[in-house]
């Protein structure tokens, strides 16, 4: 199976081609800036690099965020257009999960999503180990460190790129709070696209497709456009 997975949620725009058990081509591009042009340059490269036509693909996984809105509008636009006129189907993921998914916190930890959402705020998630991966079950959310940390007692390992801005504060909020905060390396603190397509692997078993005219981004600032709450 063929599918092509974007995300574009933060400066990390990233593409992929494959499916959960085999990457065909993949792309990174890490901007200066958020993506506000056309994305469809990136994606030829890397359907050539997959040496796959338009028509080959079956099918689309697009990271929903939360993140900026116009880069993810942008992702989002396109992979919309894309399968409208190309008549495929298209799963979307919760960008805050592909980030988790890279996290490797040690035995007892739980694991929390922090990324910049400016205005001293994160959007942020926090998972508990099931089994050999992470519930991701749990509701994204749009809040300052000092209220999303409020009452934690459990040791916690931190991955996403708020950890530039506010890991002072939080092992701050740690020490106060008698637990333990662990923090992931940079590299780690972005979606990639390939991990997009393993997410997506049993939503698209389970046909739990998104129509492209009600594909929307996952955006947590109301009084800015339109919510959407994805778990």
């Amino acid at each position: 199976m063929n599918i092509l997975a974007v995300d574009t949620s933060t400066k990390n725009y990233s593409l992929a081609v494959g499916d959960a058990k085999k990457v065909l081509a993949r792309r990174h591009v890490r901007l200066a800036e958020l993506l506000s042009d056309s994305m469809m340059p990136g994606i030829e490269r890397v359907l050539f690099l997959s040496k796959l036509e338009f028509d080959d693909l079956d099918g689309f996984a697009v990271g929903l965020g939360p993140g900026s809105f116009t880069s993810l509008r942008v992702g989002i636009s396109t992979v919309k257009a894309l399968a409208w006129a190309l008549s495929k189907p298209v799963v979307g993921v919760p960008s805050l999960d592909a980030i988790a998914a890279g996290a490797n916190p040690k035995r007892g930890e739980q694991v929390c999503v922090i990324c910049d959402a400016r205005r001293n705020l994160v959007y942020a998630k926090f998972y508990q180990e099931k089994g050999t991966s992470l519930d991701t079950s749990g509701e994204c959310v749009l809040l300052s460190p000092e209220t999303l940390l409020k009452g934690n007692r459990l040791n916690t390992h931190f991955i996403g790129d708020g950890i530039k801005i506010f890991q002072n504060a939080i092992k701050d909020l740690a020490k106060q709070g008698g637990w333990k905060a662990s923090f992931a390396a940079e590299g780690r603190w972005f979606p990639e696209a390939a991990t997009i397509l393993s997410l997506a692997a049993p939503k698209w078993e389970a046909k739990e497709f998104i129509a492209p005219q009600q594909l929307v981004p996952l955006y947590l600032y109301p009084e800015d456009c339109q919510v959407s709450t994805i778990k």
